[in-house]
């Protein structure tokens, strides 16, 4: 499925008249990016949008020459964008990286099942193979079941959480070193402003960084960190790349929606806005005497936590005995003992209705 109508009328730029590109002086000027204001053709676009990527991954190191790298793709814009200037990237630097598109069947039934097809499409247009792995398969639990059992409150919690690990889980079958995701400037923006209202230290001292999970089964790297969100639309439209555009049917009234229109509302004034909330982010430090949660490795599962059960562990323990809010909300430091005196009775690993699995 290629990009919705409503997406290339909104993002179909107007035409700037005789005036010329002001990159190359030659050619007439086709649109007015977004991130810089300059009116520049569509090939000197091209040329700076990767040229700025490809930067990025250099500055930061994000890759060595042999490493495999799991690529996050949900079908959307963020993440076939990602897939095709990554593929492009990979062969004209010679990163010498072997790819592979990574995708999480959430079991959403009219939207995942759909943008899978749009996935399984750019396996063979990129010639990238294609790894799916499946909450129902992992967990023994699809969207669909978890949303009748809580609701649509508190929904993207459980998502969440179990996607992440899931990520994880598919890209240790692919023998991965690395994962990279789109989460472009306008996600970590909104991360930024969120973790702020939330009051939420620990994740606001790390939010910015463009690599996580150092620390944990497989790093994540972020190559669209300073990329606009209006210029992967574009980006998309202009080489007409094959995506899905609709939005989850479950996620109209998720926390973030109230930060991204925030964000789109302080771009509209000033385009800036969004690095520099990136780079406020940067340059906060956190008090040496604010306690940060030591990490160790869930008691049951072997993933990263810093509690005695991981997120994932508590989450699936509360929808597999019929009390799916029990670990929604803040957890207590005693919290984890408490939930592993009421799960003693399972084995030592994650548990779904189809087996245990082990990191």
């Amino acid at each position: 499925m290629g990009s919705s109508v409503g997406d290339s009328a909104k993002l179909q730029p107007s035409r700037a008249g005789s005036r010329l590109c002001v990159r190359c002086g030659e050619r007439k000027a086709a649109l007015k990016r977004p991130k810089t204001l300059e009116q520049i053709c569509r090939e000197c676009f091209y040329i700076v949008f990767e040229d700025e990527i490809h930067q990025t991954i250099v500055d930061n190191s994000l890759f060595k020459a042999g490493e495999r790298v799991a690529i996050g793709a949900s079908g959307g814009k963020d993440s076939t964008v990602l897939a095709y200037v990554l593929s492009e990237l990979n062969c004209r630097h010679n990163y010498g990286l072997d790819l592979f598109l990574l995708s999480v069947d959430e079991g959403i039934t009219g939207y995942r099942d759909d943008s899978l097809e749009t996935v399984k499409r750019n396996e063979i247009q990129y010639g990238l193979p294609l790894k799916i792995v499946s909450y129902k398969d992992l967990y023994g639990w699809t969207m669909d079941d978890i949303v009748k059992a809580i609701g649509l409150k508190n929904n993207c919690t459980f998502c969440g959480v179990f996607r992440r690990q899931a990520l994880d889980r598919g890209a240790a079958l692919l023998k991965a070193d690395k994962i990279v995701t789109g989460h472009n400037a306008d996600d970590i923006a909104e991360t930024v402003l969120l973790n702020i209202l939330r009051g939420d230290i620990a994740r606001l001292s790390r939010c910015t960084f463009i690599t996580t999970g150092e620390d944990g089964p497989i790093p994540r790297c972020k190559p669209f960190k300073y990329t606009y969100e209006k210029e992967i639309v574009m980006y998309a439209y202009f080489k007409k790349l094959d995506y899905f555009s609709t939005e989850c049917i479950y996620s109209p009234n998720a926390y973030r929606g109230f930060a991204r229109e925030f964000i789109k509302d302080l771009e509209r004034m000033r385009p800036r806005a969004i690095l520099d909330i990136i780079k406020s982010g940067e340059n906060f430090r956190i008090s040496t005497t604010t306690k940060m949660p030591e990490q160790g490795t869930c008691e049951r599962c072997g993933y990263i936590s810093s509690q005695r059960l991981c997120k994932a562990c508590v989450l699936l323990d509360g929808l597999n005995r019929g009390l799916p809010k029990l670990g929604i909300g803040r957890t207590k430091a005693g919290d984890g003992k408490e939930r592993i005196k009421h799960s003693e009775r399972n084995t030592s690993s994650l548990q779904g209705k189809h087996g245990n699995f082990d990191f």
